[in-house]
């Protein structure tokens, strides 16, 4: 998948360019429902300022932070997954599963989403010796 393009759309997204289905925008964040969904409830949930990643985040940035953080809470209870749970991801660089180059956090709900982290066996640590 090129990267180039997918930058594109969510700034599209973003900007009221590309059709995509909002489900909260304010002058900080934009969450719109994922395209391919992982999950009953698959968000995505960007800054209104490009950020490349979470690598690129500065001090500047931190009411945006704080506003995706609390635009999750609100969608999650508007979603109905509020109290049931659900989990919010960002992957930063390539071993942490990034994909595109514009911040973004995945809010994930609706079923039982199981284990943290599922490293492939040669990876993963031995903890019952």
């Amino acid at each position: 998948m090129n990267t180039f393009i997918i930058m594109s759309l969510f700034e599209n997204i973003r900007d009221g360019k590309e059709p995509s289905t909002i489900v909260y925008k304010d002058e900080y964040v934009t969450a719109f429902e994922d395209k391919f969904p992982e999950a009953p409830v698959h968000i995505l949930i960007i800054p209104n300022k490009k950020i490349k990643s979470m690598n690129h985040v500065e001090e500047c940035d931190e009411l945006f932070l704080g506003k995706i953080l609390l635009s999750a809470s609100k969608i999650a209870k508007e979603k109905g997954i509020g109290d049931s749970g659900y989990r919010l991801i960002t992957n930063s660089g390539k071993n942490g599963g990034q994909e595109i180059e514009y911040l973004h956090f995945h809010l994930l709900g609706g079923v039982p989403i199981g284990r943290m982290v599922g490293l492939p066996k040669p990876y993963m640590k031995d903890n019952h010796n």
